[in-house]
Parts: C-alpha cells; structure tokens; sequence
C-alpha cells in the first residue's frame, strides 16, 4: 500500500472524509456502510462525497463480500448429529427428521434406539426430546406434529413443510415457508428459493435473486449451492472463481464438487498442492461421518423395518438379538 493510501485512511480514522471536521467532543463519526474505509459526520457529507468515493467503495465492499462468500465452513449446514455429535451425512437418507422436537438424527442414533426398545420392549420415544412416538404414525398426524413446530418458528421445520408443498407442486404455499425460513437462516430454504427463481416456480425468474440466495446458502454451509455457483462461474470463464467453489464444496465432501475439481486439474486450473489439499479434505469430511454404529444401521436397518411391518420382530428375531 502507498504512503498516500496510508495516510488518507488515517485521516479517515479521525475525520470526516468530506468536511474534514473531527470526530472529538459532540461530533459522532460512523463509517461507509459499504466499505468500512472512510467516516461521516453527517448522511449530508456522505451524498456529497460520494462522486469521489464511490468507485473505490464499491471496489472495496467487492472485497469485503468476498471474504465472506470464500471462507471455508467448518461444516456443511446440516451440522452434527446431537445424539453422537458425530456430522450428518450429506446422504439426507442417512438421516431421520423427529417431527416431535424437528432434529435430525443419523440413522445410526436411530436404529441403536429402536433396537433398545424392541430388546427391552420399551415404549417408543423419540431419541432427543422423549416424547412417546407412535408406531405407523398416518401422514396428517405427521404434519400436526410439524405444523407444531413450524409455530414455534422452528427453521427446520418451516423447510420440511415448503419442501412437502414444493414437492406437491403448491409453489405458493413452498415459496412462502422457504421465504420465512431463509429469514431464520436456514441455508437449504435458501438453496431451494434460488432454484424457484431458476426455474420460474410460480415466481418470476429473477438471476440476481438466485444468485443472492445461492450465495446465502453457501455462506451457510450447503455444498449444493456451493457447487451451483461454482458452475455458473464456469460458465462465465471466471475460472479462478469456480475452483474456488468447487474446492470448498469439496472439502464439506460434496461428491460432484471432487469431480469438477479433477476436471480442472486435467485442464491445468488448479495446482497440485490445492487438488492434493481437496483430496485430502474430501476424504476427512467422509470419514467423519462414518461410525460402525452407522455402518451397522444401513445394513440392518431395512431388515429392523421389514420384519416391524410383517409383525414377526421378537425375541428371537435376530435383526434385535
């Protein structure tokens, strides 16, 4: 940085940058609220100093906005699971939503409950909050359960609920529940309202507004829409950019992600150290959701749900003993 630069931000620091006046005794100076670089004594001397600030702001809050959209999550937005608190699977298969209290459990937590409860032929409850569970619960006591939550402005729940009406085709009621949850910051409400204003789903499609709720979502975590901007800076040419994503993404162990990645390796768009670092991160986010607890629930898991439904699970069914 050159001597002026520095000087101009220390004067910055102490003054108004269009009237100079100082920021001592009654006079309170607050900074751009774009940039963070100059101060203000009054909205006045801001509109009359922008025409020469600002270009260097918009530059500057480019910056500032990247820092943020750039910096690698400590975990994708599903998080952990708050029974072994070991992180959920990208796999939403590999996890069970508790309509009662609207956690997510892995499947793992999951099935080493059920197979207490059936040895010890306990009550069913469910694994976080406790609360009796019923067996064959029907699809509208389901949703009463929800609709509770979805009071109680649980975000989770709020999305579960838009992504039902979604997958229904009521875009209406979907685009209402996700707007509300996104507002709650939840990442996947985000992601699933960027792809409405993709695809026009009873909303005017609107790339700036995908964009924004792509961005949103991959702040938070959620390596689908990582990999989606990732993409549309492909399509760009802003290749520097897409390997970005796509290295971020692939170290929350986003799958399409890696391949893209060795896609621009190939190319020569990214350098051995960074696709050996991804490598190296996508296999550590994998194996961090493994445990043998989960590894023994999807094998047998379907044969616990199997014999439960043909009423034949006793004691000497060997899917509990």
């Amino acid at each position: 940085m050159s001597t002026d630069n520095v000087e101009a931000e220390i004067a910055a620091d102490i003054c108004c940058a269009s009237c100079g006046i100082g920021g001592v005794d009654d006079v309170k100076l607050k900074k751009c609220d774009a940039c963070d670089l100059v101060h203000y004594c009054s909205n006045n001397c801001e509109q009359d100093h922008l025409s020469q600030h600002e270009q260097l702001c918009k530059e500057r809050a480019a910056e500032l906005r990247d820092e943020i959209l750039f910096k690698q999550p400590e975990s994708s937005d599903l998080g952990d699971c708050p029974i072994c608190c070991l992180p959920l699977s990208l796999d939403r298969n590999l996890s069970i939503l508790n309509e009662c209290c609207g956690k997510l459990v892995c499947v793992g937590c999951d099935y080493a409950n059920l197979k207490r409860e059936l040895q010890g032929r306990l009550q069913p409850k469910c694994l976080f909050c406790r609360q009796p569970m019923k067996k064959n619960v029907e699809e509208r006591e389901r949703n009463t359960r929800m609709m509770k939550r979805v009071e109680a402005n649980d975000p989770v729940a709020i999305y579960e609920m838009g992504k039902n009406r979604y997958f229904e085709g009521d875009y209406k009621s979907a685009f209402k529940y996700f707007s509300k949850a996104a507002g709650l910051g939840d990442a996947e409400a985000h992601y699933l309202l960027s792809v409405m204003y993709r695809k026009g789903d009873n909303v005017e499609k609107d790339e700036k507004k995908e964009v924004y709720h792509l961005e949103r979502a991959a702040i938070g975590g959620n390596p689908d829409a990582r990999y989606d901007l990732g993409i549309a800076e492909w399509h760009e040419c802003r290749h520097a950019r897409a390997v970005k994503h796509f290295i971020i993404a692939a170290k929350l162990g986003h799958d399409d992600s890696l391949r893209a990645l060795k896609d621009c390796y190939r190319k020569g768009l990214v350098s051995k150290e960074d696709f050996a670092a991804a490598l190296r991160g996508h296999q550590a986010a994998d194996d961090a959701t493994k445990s043998p607890q989960r590894e023994e629930a999807v094998l047998e898991l379907p044969k616990l749900d199997a014999a439960m439904d043909a009423g034949i699970c006793n004691e000497e069914c060997q899917c509990c003993h």
